[in-house]
């Protein structure tokens, strides 16, 4: 502060000191990209329109699998309908969550150094496409691993326990992928803002947290969608297995099974085409020597355009996946393979339990 009559000179506060810009977060690197670049390529309607069709998608299927649950009694269609109402929510809320920012920045066009200077957005952003993105994976593989133990030990699980067990594995799964998601945040990896601006993913960087994190995210969805395939098959290797032996009494309608594990398989071929694309680009772009990404921290375009292709692919499972459901139901089934209106049913693997559920008149006399 200057007193009067002094002549030194001395600091005075402008409009240019006041107002200086807030340092920015490690969430911004170079993109080369026009404004009006980012209009064609970041239609606002293709946006609202591929959310809407995917929100409308999945609020479908939760009503139908809340009619199913009402009236399924059979056990092991209760517990799986437990997993398909936890697949659905997910994809819902993912498709909510993501679909919101992406949407209203397509819309707005606002800049993120403006907006969103200390990253909060865009790694919260991250973390909802790593959780929403790994959790149908391992829902994925939890219901494989349901259906093959359904299959081979369907008596060994009581209704509720069954229920009970099915909840808490969707909650692990939550909070498995979640904790994943939240790795940059603490540190490993980072997220950043992708090509062209609408929306924020994990870095394809060449430092050491960043490759790290990349192969995590990548190795756990492949390996997840691999687990899928091995207990998928040998669960159908199963069935067609005990459908040419002879048939018990008192058994399991032959329908239930098919139509459970057609979804399964539906779920799991989905997931496959969607994913699989984008996490074999991760793991090579992480890996590739000399690094993809420059010093700089820019992308070459061809990348980022493969990054961006390979992501909306993906996006595309949380709208097929209530598809396979709705389609794949046993009333459609029936339509298809009208066979299955024939109430077979599929022998129990463990003969023991098998003898024991016939009525009494099917047992025969008692052995010597």
């Amino acid at each position: 502060m200057c007193l009067p009559g002094e002549v030194a000179p001395c600091l005075v506060p402008t409009p240019h000191n006041a107002s200086a810009p807030a340092p920015l977060g490690p969430c911004f690197r170079p993109v080369n990209i026009s404004r009006e670049e980012r209009q064609l390529i970041a239609s606002p309607w293709f946006a609202s329109i591929f959310g809407l069709v995917g929100l409308a998608s999945n609020l479908l299927a939760l009503a139908v699998l809340a009619s199913a649950r009402r009236v399924s009694s059979y056990r092991a269609r209760s517990s799986f309908l437990t997993f398909l109402c936890g697949l659905v929510l997910t994809d819902f809320l993912g498709l909510f969550v993501t679909g919101s920012v992406a949407v209203s920045q397509h819309v707005t066009l606002f800049d993120w150094t403006g907006t969103d200077p200390g990253c909060h957005l865009c790694r919260f952003m991250g973390v909802a496409m790593v959780f929403f993105g790994l959790s149908p994976l391992l829902l994925g593989t939890a219901m494989a691993v349901e259906r093959f133990v359904g299959i081979n030990q369907p008596f060994s699980r009581p209704a509720a326990a069954s229920q009970r067990r099915a909840w808490t594995t969707v909650g692990l799964v939550w909070a498995a992928a979640f904790s994943l998601g939240l790795l940059p945040v603490v540190g490993l990896g980072r997220y950043t803002v992708q090509y062209p601006g609408s929306w924020c993913f994990l870095t394809l960087g060449s430092q050491m947290g960043d490759v790290t994190f990349g192969l995590l995210f990548a190795l756990l969805g492949a390996f997840s969608v691999g687990l899928s395939f091995v207990f998928n098959t040998i669960s159908v290797i199963t069935l067609c297995r005990v459908y040419h032996d002879q048939e018990a009494a008192c058994q399991r309608p032959r329908d239930s099974e098919v139509e459970m594990m057609a979804q399964l398989l539906g779920i799991m071929v989905v997931a496959t085409v969607c994913w699989m694309p984008l996490l074999v680009f991760i793991a090579q772009t992480v890996l590739q020597s000399p690094p993809v990404m420059l010093p700089s921290g820019q992308l070459p375009r061809p990348t980022e355009r493969l990054l961006l292709i390979y992501l909306r692919v993906a996006t595309w499972n949380q709208i097929l996946d209530p598809w396979v459901y709705i389609l794949f139901r046993r009333a459609v089934l029936k339509r298809i393979y009208p066979r299955l209106t024939v109430r077979r049913s599929i022998p129990n693997l463990d003969p023991a339990i098998s003898r024991t559920l016939q009525p009494k008149s099917a047992r025969g006399p008692p052995l010597p």
